[in-house]
């Protein structure tokens, strides 16, 4: 099932100071791509939505991936069930009261509106592909040149707006490795 853009072209022609019929016909598909591209940086899908994930708990700590958790529908570990009330929601951390080997949960999380700052770097790199989609450095025309920063080529994310998604991205866990094992 494919996402929704995390910006409408309604929106996008107010950013980029036009019209909506001023836009070109691909202006959704550019949306969807600035989108798919400000996901993949960041590792969140940011729209609401249920995911089933099965992970390694922690020192009896889950870190759900999907920001901001909304609910836990399920948590299946040890070959059961397990009732609410055996486990603890708290923020993206679902804390178990047991050291489980793995534990499958489906859970509710996104945002019920796509945080501005995100909504901002959607539209920034569209606006960046229908500004230059030739993917020109520069160009001239008699006595007129004008010259495009490196950031306006490709559809690719400066590295301010990579530093301003890395916020939303999942946190890291150090993993220690059994000694003496096969790999």
């Amino acid at each position: 099932m494919a996402l929704p853009a995390l910006a409408t072209v309604d929106e996008l022609a107010a950013w980029m100071q036009r019209e909506p019929d001023e836009l070109p016909k691909g202006a959704a598909l550019v949306l969807d791509t600035a989108s798919a591209i400000v996901r993949s940086e960041a590792r969140q899908r940011f729209t609401r939505g249920t995911s089933t994930v099965a992970l390694s708990p922690r020192d009896h700590v889950v870190n759900l991936p999907q920001r901001p958790v909304v609910s836990v529908e399920l948590v299946r570990a040890g070959g059961r069930e397990l009732r609410p009330d055996e486990y603890r929601l708290w923020r993206d951390e679902l804390w178990l009261p047991a050291e489980y080997g793995s534990v499958v949960v489906t859970y509710s999380h996104g945002y019920a509106d796509v945080p501005a700052p995100v909504r901002a770097i959607v539209l920034t790199l569209a606006g960046r592909v229908l500004t230059n989609p030739n993917d020109l450095r520069q160009e001239s025309v008699g006595s007129v040149s004008v010259t495009y920063a490196a950031e306006t080529i490709g559809a690719s994310l400066a590295p301010i707006e990579r530093d301003q998604l890395a916020r939303y991205r999942p946190r890291a866990a150090v993993v220690q490795l059994g000694k003496g094992r096969p790999w």
